[in-house]
């Protein structure tokens, strides 16, 4: 690319627009019925079962509809996300059952639904096969407690660690030692038939094992590291569950184990992926594209303030990015949810890593000028069960110029951030007893109808861009988050 290229003239008339354009692109990326045919394997000599669990698992399914034989064999049956099964493509014949049930917080649903996947398990021989269609949110929507483990328990375990900053690693740690389907159990029960995975992966590093806690994938955590995970989080648990943690009932099967003989998994859609797709369309727009990771972790709060920094000293002229420019990343971040002052116990807040992100991006920004930024949970979601942001899915929150303007005519964010005090402003982040959710203009968010079909990472897919020519003077464009 020329040391000054050209931009295209959607940047310079809608920045909004633009940024909106590079996130369509990265969901398109994900979307499964472009990226399962290549990994299909061919129809066995006995019978085709399919049996899946993610927010992804409608789309998904309806993609193995399609692409199928339709003179073989195929059932089975896969769980989603309420609100979460996209409508059939037009002319593809209902095949498989898509159920739903509660995410992120498992309920009496998943358990049905976790119950009757493992059921059809029974009967399968060597001529069998099993495509397992595994995407982010499996690990809730897929629960089956563990021997002696309720349902409840189990709710409140997984609500408290939702809330305790831990990351996805961990969280999925504890669900595979909880489960009876989880951590490699799902091909275990299968076998002997062959197990073909299929993944869209929504975690750092694309670990298939940590992907909805592996249900199909040997498991390499123990039963000692969940405890002492529980223990580092403080996260009550009862005696039963002690007891079982410390004396490894509850193990998952490990690597080597007969069970995984005929099983292979294959990612399908990656974070990665969807960040190079983002890239290119930049590129083609007259931008350079700078993709710094797919793994970014830690709390969203402080990743949105590295962004800001990064921003900052591109626009003016410092630091290895050069105007114009984009700047991409995704990751897994967390939100950690402060326990109110009149109750050192209780933790509450609402909303998500997407609003945090740009709110900690709005602090460190300090008023610099003509800056745009989006954040956007590519699953369609940002928040957690139950809140406002969960009914109507953000999955795009805009951060504009004159967002402190907004921020100015809602007087419960106004009290947290003084307007007139300029760049040194400080900001109360929402989730330190009120939550994050909506602050009424100061982030814009939006509803993304097909965000909800590919499930690619959970976490916050981020861009910004950087541009400026002598006619527009120093601009930044800082996109999906």
């Amino acid at each position: 690319m020329s040391s000054k290229p050209h931009l295209h003239s959607d940047i310079q008339q809608n920045p909004r627009a633009f940024l909106r354009q590079l996130f369509d692109e990265a969901v398109k990326r994900a979307l499964p019925l472009h990226n399962t045919p290549a990994f299909l394997p061919k129809p066995p000599k006995g019978r085709t079962l399919v049996l899946g669990a993610g927010k992804a698992a409608g789309a998904m399914a309806h993609a193995v509809e399609a692409l199928w034989p339709v003179d073989a064999p195929l059932s089975g049956m896969v769980v989603t996300r309420y609100g979460h099964t996209p409508a059939r493509p037009e002319g593809v014949p209902e095949r498989l059952k898509i159920v739903e049930a509660s995410h992120p917080v498992p309920d009496a649903a998943g358990l049905a639904a976790a119950e009757e996947i493992l059921s059809l398990t029974q009967g399968l021989t060597q001529d069998d096969l099993v495509l397992c269609l595994i995407s982010g949110g499996g690990s809730a929507l897929l629960t089956l407690p563990a021997d002696g483990l309720s349902l409840a328990e189990k709710q409140a375990i997984n609500q408290a660690l939702l809330k305790s900053g831990a990351n996805i690693g961990e969280m999925n740690c504890v669900r595979k030692h909880l489960s009876r389907i989880k951590g490699g159990r799902l091909a275990a029960a299968c076998a002997p038939a062959q197990v073909v995975t299929l993944a869209i992966s929504d975690v750092p590093g694309d670990d298939p094992s940590v992907i909805a806690s592996g249900p199909t994938v040997p498991d390499v955590t123990t039963c000692a590291d969940a405890l002492q995970i529980l223990k580092r989080y403080q996260i009550e648990i009862s005696n039963d569950v002690l007891t079982a943690l410390q004396n490894s009932t509850w193990e998952s099967p490990k690597p080597g184990d007969a069970a995984f003989k005929r099983s292979t998994v294959h990612l399908i859609a990656t974070p990665q992926q969807s960040l190079l797709a983002a890239a290119s369309l930049a590129e083609s727009k007259g931008l350079r594209a700078y993709v710094l990771s797919d793994e970014m972790e830690g709390e969203s709060r402080e990743v949105g303030k590295v962004h800001a920094a990064l921003a900052r000293a591109s626009a003016k002229g410092h630091g290895p990015f050069l105007k114009p420019c984009v700047i991409l990343s995704g990751g897994e971040t967390t939100v950690t949810i402060r326990a109110t002052k009149t109750d050192p116990k209780k933790r509450e807040g609402r909303g998500g890593r997407a609003g945090e992100f740009c709110m900690g991006l709005a602090q460190a920004l300090q008023c610099q000028e003509n800056v745009w930024a989006l954040a956007a949970d590519t699953d369609g979601i940002d928040g957690i069960e139950g809140t406002r942001s969960d009914h109507h899915p953000a999955f795009a929150l805009f951060l504009e110029p004159d967002f402190r303007k907004h921020l100015g005519e809602f007087d419960p964010i106004a009290d947290d951030l003084d307007l007139k005090r300029g760049p040194g402003a400080e900001m109360e982040f929402f989730t330190d007893g009120f939550g994050d959710d909506d602050p009424a203009g100061a982030v814009e968010g939006e509803n993304r109808p097909h965000g909800i079909q590919n499930g690619i990472k959970n976490g916050i897919l981020r861009t910004i861009s950087v541009h400026g020519t002598r006619s527009m003077g120093s601009k930044e464009v800082m996109g999906p988050a």
